[in-house]
């Protein structure tokens, strides 16, 4: 009997790439893997629904239910977390020197909905006191002009949150300091260049990030895997045969950190930071499925809904397809 052919849309992650080189298969599929941007894969699926199975935006996909047609499910595999403290710039002529400094300040998102600053938004609202309606918002490109959101949104009152001109990005906008602020995943171009005048909020940002995490247990999600909603209702073992797969290839990924004979990963001093890392969070510091990741879904699920995205309060268990939250035991 044939196997299913199924294109698959991800980075390629140390922790996928043994589906991408073909060393893990998926039970019953001949996959196609496209290596592909984060910002393609999601443009292209949300837009165009184009791949089979994609890495998606935790918020987009968390949007994405409250339509009337629900168009993807997800299996509870995160194939992007990150913290986000490090992701919180600043002018340095906008007087902000601490986070609560943030309460009435101009910020900048490449999307209100984009999962990164959905998390700061959240941290600091927690763990600051800035409440998430205290800044003003503004949206668009980072590098490139003409960025727009790629689920419309339609937002309380409460949340001030406009486009920036076609023109313009927000890269050019907090060093010249039309915004003071910017939460984003990549760190912009005016950062990098070294000028001074875009820094980061918190500079040392490794040991608060390691505090957040020891306070709260909370490694953030950033991505999960999707599967069209039509091949799912066509082919419901799916969800099942996916989530082996990506398990097998992360485990193949953990066996890698800890080979010592020879370091597979150009980082010199990398078998101390994998013991660092689990002595403070365990050996499955990037756990997958539903059960180890409740809390950090419910969190980002509130954050979501307190953000005025989320229409209602969802459960981490609504986010995922039924197959994929269990298993065979003997």
């Amino acid at each position: 009997m044939p196997k299913l052919q199924l294109t698959l849309a991800c980075w390629n992650y140390d922790r996928t790439r043994a589906l991408l080189e073909g060393r893990v298969t998926i039970d019953g599929v001949d996959l196609n893997y496209l290596n592909l941007p984060v910002e393609e894969t999601f443009f292209r699926m949300l837009r165009h629904a184009e791949f089979d199975v994609a890495e998606m935006s935790l918020s987009s996909y968390t949007l994405s239910l409250f339509r009337e047609n629900p168009p993807f499910i997800a299996i509870p595999v995160f194939p992007s977390r990150m913290f986000r403290h490090s992701c919180i710039y600043i002018n340095a002529n906008s007087g902000i020197r601490e986070p609560k400094d943030l309460i009435g300040k101009r910020v900048g998102s490449p999307e209100y909905q984009m999962t990164a600053p959905v998390w700061i938004r959240g941290i600091l609202s927690d763990e600051y006191g800035v409440p998430v309606t205290s800044p003003s918002y503004f949206t668009g490109g980072e590098e490139q002009p003409g960025r727009r959101e790629k689920i419309a949104l339609s937002l309380p009152p409460e949340f001030r949150v406009e486009p920036i001109p076609a023109t313009k990005t927000l890269s050019q906008m907090i060093h010249s300091g039309e915004i003071d602020a910017l939460y984003t995943a990549r760190a912009p171009s005016t950062f990098a260049s070294g000028s001074g005048n875009v820094r980061r909020l918190f500079p040392d940002y490794q040991p608060v990030e390691r505090a957040y995490y020891l306070k709260t247990k909370i490694f953030p999600t950033m991505h999960v895997v999707v599967i069209r909603r039509d091949v799912y209702e066509k082919h419901r073992w799916l969800a099942q045969s996916l989530c082996k797969a990506f398990a097998l290839a992360q485990r193949d990924t953990y066996e890698d950190l800890h080979e010592m004979g020879a370091l597979k990963s150009m980082l010199p001093w990398l078998v101390q930071h994998v013991e660092d890392t689990e002595k403070l969070m365990g050996r499955d510091f990037w756990p997958y499925g539903l059960e180890p990741n409740v809390k950090v879904l419910q969190t980002f699920l509130r954050y979501s809904h307190e953000q005025g995205l989320a229409k209602r309060l969802l459960t981490p268990a609504e986010l995922f397809a039924p197959e994929s939250l269990e298993s065979f035991k003997i």
